[in-house]
């Protein structure tokens, strides 16, 4: 497989014969506010450009929109994506969503979801703390998120986890499908009152001593007012903690290969 980080959370992936554009966050620099009620909300987003070409981004077999917070799936993705583009959305709220800005072919994850032979399997996530999630008016700006595992006999197994903190589930995941390349969001984006609503780098270890085997690709760093931990962070904290073996931060139009 390869993965080219393009921002954010938008990547590459091209598995078993198929590209996959994950999380397409596509607008020009600066061009919306900070997101309100976070840290450093007064910083507008994206914070940097996009260094590949928008047309090759969408040159793909099919998009995966793992939400539809504005840094996984914003206005400009709306506008540019063609209409009927391949999208597997989280749930139905999702897919009204799209339909509604005019998307026509839309296939809502499963466990049981597929791209001809390869699998993708829905996985569950919690996009904050239990203490966020109390407060209703922050459960509803926060939602619902997802993950997948993608399988397929010619490749490795990866977990992409999407936007979580660590919970049980995730390492459920990790022991059951024993992915042997993770993705993990690891920007630890703060809300103001809760806390992180994604993973750190504390949370690289932690997956690590769940997968000792695996590869991980930290992602989702230095281009959302609300992310306070860096690449170099990640890979600071991964080498003190001597597993810089098992992680990389790739820069935005780098590639990695597994």
């Amino acid at each position: 497989m390869k993965i080219t980080q393009v921002r954010n959370a938008t990547q590459l992936l091209e598995y078993a014969g198929k590209k996959f554009l994950i999380d397409p966050m596509l607008s020009e620099k600066d061009a919306w506010p900070g997101f309100e009620g976070t840290v450093r909300s007064d910083i507008r987003n994206p914070m940097v450009d996009i260094t590949l070409n928008i047309n090759s981004l969408l040159d793909v077999d099919a998009i995966i929109v793992t939400h539809t917070h504005p840094d996984h799936w914003d206005q400009a993705a709306a506008a540019i994506v063609p209409k009927d583009k391949l999208i597997y959305v989280q749930n139905e709220n999702d897919e009204a969503l799209l339909r509604s800005q005019g998307f026509t072919n839309l296939i809502i994850l499963t466990e049981n979801s597929r791209l001809e032979d390869i699998e993708l399997i829905k996985t569950t996530c919690q996009h904050g703390s239990d203490e966020a999630y109390a407060n209703p008016q922050l459960a509803n700006i926060l939602g619902d998120a997802s993950g997948v595992v993608f399988r397929h006999s010619s490749e490795k197994t990866l977990y992409l986890v999407g936007d979580t903190i660590w919970i049980k589930p995730v390492e459920e995941n990790m022991r059951k499908y024993r992915p042997h390349v993770v993705i993990m969001n690891t920007g630890w984006a703060h809300v103001l009152n809760y806390g992180a609503i994604i993973f750190g780098k504390e949370d690289i270890v932690k997956a690590h001593l769940a997968l000792p085997e695996a590869q991980i690709v930290a992602t989702h760093m230095g281009a959302v007012n609300h992310c306070l931990v860096t690449r170099q962070d990640v890979l600071e904290y991964a080498r003190i903690n001597h597993i810089q073996n098992y992680v990389s931060a790739p820069e935005d139009g780098e590639s990695v290969w597994f």
